[in-house]
């Protein structure tokens, strides 16, 4: 699903925004994230360290506003008709939150790290916040698991374990 959504982007943006654009634009997008980015990156030709840079930068960049403000705007949502959507939302966070609740900090990192469907920094973030994890010691740790899963993501991408051996 990332691969068709990123490809999605690349195809509708590209020769309207730079290809640098378009990685940073994907990273920013819940479900998407650092994957898509490093996809659409991959897709468009670019070299793998400035995608994987972009795409890291952009995939961080809405964390802090997750883990210290999500409560907060479900609160407000709740009392609009978008709370239907708050609702799914926490379900969701609720349902792949229980790696995180046996396993605290190890938890969001390993959910964070591996790049797998449904999970990523978006969610992590989400799942930490309704938590109520310290924000100061979660973001350190979804930093170490965006960059462990960009890792996982680039090789099997750009195959830079070849090029590296």
């Amino acid at each position: 699903m990332a691969e068709t959504l990123a490809n999605w982007f690349v195809e509708n943006l590209s020769g309207t925004l730079s290809r640098e654009i378009i990685v940073f634009i994907v990273s920013l997008l819940p479900i998407l994230e650092l994957r898509g980015g490093i996809i659409a990156g991959f897709a468009m030709g670019m070299e793998w360290l400035p995608t994987f840079i972009i795409a890291y930068i952009g995939n961080l960049l809405p964390i802090p506003f997750i883990l210290l403000f999500i409560r907060f705007i479900f609160k407000v949502l709740r009392k609009t008709p978008l709370r239907g959507v708050v609702e799914w939302c926490e379900r969701k966070a609720d349902s792949k939150s229980e790696q995180i609740r046996k396993y605290a900090y190890l938890g969001v990192y390993l959910f964070v790290a591996i790049p797998l469907p449904g999970t990523g920094a978006w969610m992590g973030a989400l799942i930490a916040a309704l938590l109520n994890m310290d924000p100061k010691k979660t973001f350190p740790v979804i930093c170490i698991g965006v960059l462990t899963a960009g890792i996982i993501v680039s090789v099997l991408s750009f195959g830079v374990l070849g090029s590296i051996f």
